[in-house]
């Protein structure tokens, strides 16, 4: 898909900001601080409804401001495409597509199609495991936006789950409650958490199930990718191989899904169990740790404990890569992210994704920054920041655009525009 029109309205460092986009490079260049990732930033927003930086949606409006705009046009399987999302913090925020509104934030899952690189993905590799699952998470719900609603079922499930086992354990140390229903405390109490532990078993399978899917699609376009941001020959875009060969290509990086439910019903690496088995070794699990989950006055079973172990030369690359192989690491996760969607999700009609890198040239050696120019070179559109001109690598070739960024304007650069400029969009009518 294509990003056509960006439109900003009290959006982080930007009151009002308007921007045409044409295919191809663009690349915003400006000193640190003055709003460059903030462009980016909203584009993401559209794609996942989560900012890479932070974790609420205060810090998304602009200060002295109670509400933010982000309105994009898009062309999608050559078809125009409106999205209009507003950000209240504190309330819930609101999304038009084609001037309609959405019944829930989340159906807007999907329609823009993203995978973004930022100096926060080293944490990928080197970070705990809730990162990775949510990029996982990111990854599956623009490809399969209904597990968006699966995984807001298992967080409110496991969210009473865990506040009734810290009930229990209250009881347990003495604190016994009221009758409820005539029944004693806690027998209330284990009847209520058989149906929890009924629900997370549902819910969790399904979502283990689509998360180790996702991860044996990706597996090769990821081992791949690492070779090809860490060797000059892999980098060739001569040897850009298609995605059924990608497997075969022998990789020091590798990546596998690893949950205590799997390990429970002896799933071997790379297979896909059913529902049901996924399902009953949750059950399993949960009633073999029940004492233990009272104890601790928390659910320890389920896909919200599972994690996605990235392997170099068969170690855990978390305390065994250096930092430039982490780099590398994290770059190929994105840059396979990028290929399953352009090259297995493209037959859906969506084209490929939006490819942004946000402030990585400067994080990257050399050699790592021109073999991603030579990656990179020739995709769809591309979305890139860097605070000089002379991180952009050599090897990115073919009408680069240049987009000159300060506090609060964004200005293309005379004789670098390419088609770049002010554009307008419509009101958005909120």
């Amino acid at each position: 898909m294509q990003l056509t029109a960006l439109e900003l309205t009290d959006f982080r460092s930007y009151p009002r900001l308007e921007l045409a986009f044409e295919p191809g490079i663009t690349v915003f260049v400006g000193p640190n601080g003055q709003g460059k990732t903030n462009i980016v930033e909203s584009l993401w927003y559209l794609a996942t409804l989560s900012s890479h930086r932070v974790p609420h949606d205060a810090a998304l409006v602009h200060r002295g401001s109670q509400t933010a705009i982000v309105r994009a046009s898009f062309l999608r399987a050559g078809r125009e495409l409106q999205i209009d999302l507003q950000i209240t913090p504190g309330r819930a925020n609101r999304a038009r597509r084609q001037g309609q509104n959405l019944p829930r934030l989340r159906d807007l899952l999907g329609e823009v199609r993203a995978v973004l690189f930022a100096p926060e993905d080293l944490g990928l590799v080197k970070a705990d495991p809730d990162g990775r699952r949510r990029f996982l998470d990111e990854l599956l719900f623009e490809i399969a936006p209904r597990f968006a609603g699966v995984k807001a079922d298992y967080d409110r499930v496991l969210k009473q789950r865990s506040g009734l086992l810290k009930q229990m354990r209250q009881m347990r140390r003495g604190g016994a409650g009221r009758p409820v229903g005539g029944l004693d405390p806690a027998d209330a109490a284990e009847t209520t958490l058989e149906v929890f532990t009924a629900q997370l078993a549902r819910l969790g399978a399904e979502l283990t199930r689509a998360r180790l899917h996702l991860v044996n699609r990706l597996r090769p376009h990821m081992g791949y990718s690492y070779l090809r941001v860490a060797t000059e020959e892999g980098a060739d875009t001569a040897l850009d191989l298609p995605p059924q060969d990608r497997g075969q290509v022998t990789s020091p990086a590798d990546i596998a899904y690893t949950s205590a439910a799997l390990e429970a019903i002896g799933a071997g690496p790379g297979e896909l169990p059913g529902l049901q088995e996924i399902h009953d070794g949750i059950l399993r699990l949960a009633q073999d740790r029940r004492d233990e989950e009272v104890e601790r006055g928390v659910s320890l079973v389920g896909p919200h404990r599972d994690d996605l172990e990235i392997r170099l030369h068969d170690f855990p690359a978390k305390g065994y890569a250096s930092h430039g192989e982490s780099w590398s690491l994290a770059l190929a996760l994105r840059l396979g992210s990028y290929d399953l969607l352009r090259l297995e999700e493209g037959d859906l009609g969506d084209g490929e994704p939006i490819l942004i890198l946000d402030d990585v040239f400067s994080e990257l050696d050399v050699h790592r920054r021109e073999r991603l120019g030579r990656i990179v070179t020739g995709a769809g559109q591309v979305l890139i920041t860097t605070a000089n001109d002379s991180d952009i690598p050599a090897s990115l070739s073919g009408g680069i655009r240049l987009v000159d960024v300060s506090r609060g304007s964004a200005v293309p650069r005379e004789g670098g525009s390419g088609g770049i400029g002010a554009g307008s969009i419509g009101s958005s009518g909120w």
